[in-house]
């Protein structure tokens, strides 16, 4: 029989069941070579595969080129490396729907596809790679990201009272540690890009210049913070951009917290007793490597100013001196003084309490002085917990265990007290520094200070 008279309905149901065997075998896990041999081997018939015998006889079978294309189409695709993360967007009907070029969004968050093409990093007091929920998540959904940090206005100058709402000493140790952040982020990878102004100007336009989709940010606790959080969503939504906010700032995480935050108990004892039984979560490793700064935009990183550029004066309050000139700020300063507190309660339990009276408190004039790199986030308290469980000899307590509240015992047990004192002071300060609300001045000065 001549080849050309075949009947037209047997080459279409041929290439409807070749069809169907490609895209099954594009979606079967195992090797693709394997499978599209054994799926038209089961589906197609014997003749179809194997090379035509010499007959005397005029049929022959000749396979359709649809199918021959197919084939070579997918054999070619699968020698292909596979790139990670990537699932294919063929469609069930590959001749009829043409692949998609605009990645798409599903719901898993591992599909590469499920990546925003950029995203912005809001850095608060938050300054350090270590223990940043925000961060890595950021970099773990997104294809590029732009971290940020605004000198607010609203924080340096005059308040109402006549004093500095943000005095030299603390704006050079702030300016030190976000130019430590900038460093780090730097050997990552990445960058930071610095401005002064109000975050929901700035970081709105920011947004646009790099076509961000997204903007990952810690909360905070006081009331103007709040305010500045509000505002800043506020605009991000009217722009069509999300905002995702985490929890970074005490021990125990406000999540995991027995009770409502409205229903926090009002004082230290009654907030001991609901949480004591609490889990410290583990903290989250820093990325060796992160994801480069947004093509789009050309954003230069910007200037890190001077305390003259915002308006103090570097030679100290009043002209004097700084009494804490030997505080220098970021992340690695942190780490450093951590692990030598860490170390300074290994030996002290090593060599035991020979006076028998509290040796609570090890260190430089009888404190760690952790509070300024705990309140500008440049340690978490999490990594602090962490690292003395590291280096000290006895298993760290949890608060059930602390005794009189917590107030006595070995430097852990006391330092274990004085983190969650300053839970207790941030997550009250919380619960009544809403945007409607006015912030309890007791609470708010407080809540830096748990940890001396």
């Amino acid at each position: 029989m001549d080849p050309k008279k075949i009947p037209s309905h047997e080459n279409e149901e041929a290439e409807e069941q070749t069809q169907l065997a490609v895209v099954a075998a594009i979606a079967t896990p195992s090797p693709p070579i394997a499978s599209i041999s054994l799926s038209l081997s089961t589906i197609l018939p014997t003749h179809f595969l194997n090379p035509p015998k010499i007959s005397p006889h005029p049929n022959k079978i000749k396979i359709p080129s649809q199918i021959s294309s197919l084939s070579r189409l997918s054999l070619a695709a699968s020698l292909s490396p596979t790139k990670p993360l990537l699932k294919s967007t063929i469609s069930a009907t590959p001749l009829h729907s043409p692949l998609s070029l605009n990645p798409l969004r599903p719901s898993d968050p591992s599909n590469a596809a499920a990546l925003r093409r950029a995203s912005i990093v809001w850095f608060r007091n938050d300054l350090r790679v270590h223990d940043n929920e925000c961060l890595n998540a950021a970099n773990n959904e997104s294809m590029s990201v732009l971290p940020v940090y605004c000198f607010d206005p609203r924080d340096y100058g005059k308040s109402s009272s006549g004093f500095d709402k943000t005095g030299p000493y603390r704006a050079a140790f702030v300016i030190e540690s976000v130019t430590d952040l900038r460093k780090s982020l730097q050997a990552r990878g990445s960058d930071l890009v610095v401005r002064v102004g109000k975050p929901e100007t700035v970081l709105v336009e920011l947004a646009k210049a790099v076509g961000a989709e997204a903007v990952y940010a810690h909360r905070e606790i006081s009331h103007d913070e709040i305010k500045s959080e509000d505002k800043m969503e506020t605009v991000m939504k009217n722009e069509g951009i999300d905002v995702k906010f985490f929890w970074g700032s005490t021990l125990y995480h406000v999540d995991d917290l027995p009770f409502k935050l409205e229903e926090m108990p009002t004082t230290y004892g009654g907030f001991k007793e609901k949480v004591q039984n609490l889990e410290v979560r583990k903290t989250i490793e820093a990325l060796d490597q992160l994801r480069g700064m947004p093509a789009r935009g050309d954003v230069e990183p910007g200037e890190i100013p001077s305390l003259v550029d915002l308006g103090l004066n570097p030679s100290g309050q009043n002209g004097k001196p700084a009494a804490n000139a030997s505080l220098i700020g970021g992340e690695s300063q942190a780490l450093q003084r951590v692990k030598k507190f860490a170390a300074e309660c290994q030996e002290q339990a090593n060599q035991g309490n020979q006076t028998g009276g509290n040796d609570s408190i090890y260190g430089a004039n009888f404190s760690c002085k952790i509070s300024p790199w705990l309140a500008m986030g440049c340690l978490s308290p999490r990594s602090m917990f962490d690292e003395l469980k590291k280096c000290t000899l006895r298993k760290f307590p949890v608060a059930a265990n602390l005794k009189d509240g917590g107030s006595g015992g070995t430097g852990p047990n006391w330092l274990m007290y004085e983190l969650m004192w300053r839970d207790f002071f941030r997550f009250i300060t919380k619960k009544y520094s809403s945007a409607r609300q006015t912030s309890t001045a007791p609470v708010t000065v407080c809540a830096g200070a748990a940890v001396n």
